[in-house]
């Protein structure tokens, strides 16, 4: 007999033994064949694991489910046909062949997120695809450019300032394509000249798009997304308010993005852990934007099925805004963890 997580149930698996809710009432006894009527009962009752017989009991891991699901590959394909799109309207500004519009970038930005079944299954969707080295320079604008559009709804933006900002992410990064291809795809320790020469390409893209007539939110994206809350970034070493309000979200979307890009980290596989990344170097962001971001991320994981460091699945019921990354957990007995009392667990992962 083995215990999995009540939305890996299949039609088809054979109840282990029988299941009581957390009334000790009895809800579906052992040898009971699972169809969509008894996962359904089971939702109702607010199990979250399920003890089934052993021989039926393969259990997708939650990356797996993400990828075999339709809305994931609905959404793979729609990203895969405008890839080399963007890619040519990048390479086409890049050369100055043509100027900046702000539409055929919008019109991927929306043939994307029509492709989701909800927004918030943008991140799991995002940290689930593969791809190939030579193609995570263009694939870094797109994904800055959908996170930015979410990070923008937890804002509260308007609709307009919501294109800018993803806009922003589509562009910040655009001076990297006049530096040379072998500092760019340089995996190794850069030498400090190197380094230098790496950090011009905030100055880079911005004159670009000023000559394109880029809108100046973006222009200000491009220059100042390397420049930190706390003074310490660059080109300027800005500090506070002086930085482009856009430029401080891109901050936030461009540090997000790279955890996205790099799955071995676990970081953006696991919202909380990202979320304790950021709050151990919060100084270099704008407080209040990062805060509304990670409570964003925080409550993005409410009724999620999770792991927990001593081996219990349960639900995460509700966060707390003053510990973010300790919510109350619901196990499969029906019992409560609040982890913001229970400082020796953690959240190992998903379920």
């Amino acid at each position: 007999m083995k215990e999995i997580a009540r939305i890996s149930l299949k039609p088809g698996m054979v109840i282990g033994a029988d299941i009581f809710n957390y009334q000790n009432k009895l809800v579906v006894t052992e040898g009971t064949q699972v169809n969509p009527n008894i996962i359904n009962k089971l939702a109702r009752h607010s199990i979250v694991s399920v003890p089934i017989k052993e021989e039926l009991a393969r259990a997708l891991t939650y990356s797996e489910k993400i990828r075999s699901s339709k809305g994931f590959t609905s959404f793979q394909r729609v990203y895969r046909l405008v890839l080399p799109i963007y890619r040519k309207i990048t390479e086409d500004l890049v050369s100055g062949k043509i100027p900046f519009s702000g539409d055929q970038l919008m019109d991927i930005y929306g043939r994307i997120y029509e492709s989701l079944p909800s927004h918030e299954s943008l991140l799991d969707y995002l940290y689930n695809m593969e791809f190939r080295e030579s193609e995570k320079m263009y694939t870094h604008g797109i994904n800055c450019a959908l996170v930015a559009g979410l990070f923008g709804s937890w804002l509260s933006f308007s609709k307009e300032k919501t294109r800018l900002l993803a806009l922003g992410g589509f562009l910040h990064d655009i001076g990297i394509f006049k530096l040379p291809e072998a500092l760019v795809s340089n995996t190794g320790t850069l030498s400090e000249l190197a380094n230098e020469k790496l950090k011009t390409h905030t100055f880079t893209g911005f004159e670009l798009l000023q000559k394109l007539n880029g809108e100046d939110s973006v222009l200000k994206a491009a220059l100042m997304h390397h420049e930190r809350y706390d003074g310490t970034g660059y080109p300027s070493r800005l500090h506070d308010k002086q930085i482009d309000i856009y430029a401080r979200c891109m901050a936030v979307v461009d540090a997000y993005e790279a955890m996205l890009s790099a799955p071995s980290s676990q970081q953006a596989g696991n919202p909380f852990q990202a979320i304790t990344h950021f709050e151990k170097d919060a100084s270099g962001y704008d407080p209040e934007l990062l805060h509304s971001i990670l409570c964003g991320l925080a409550n993005h994981m409410v009724g999620f099925p999770v792991l927990l460091s001593n081996g219990q699945v349960g639900e995460v019921l509700a966060i707390s805004p003053k510990e973010l990354t300790r919510p109350l957990v619901r196990t499969g007995d029906g019992s409560f963890i609040d982890l913001a009392s229970h400082k020796n667990l953690t959240i190992k992962g998903f379920y």
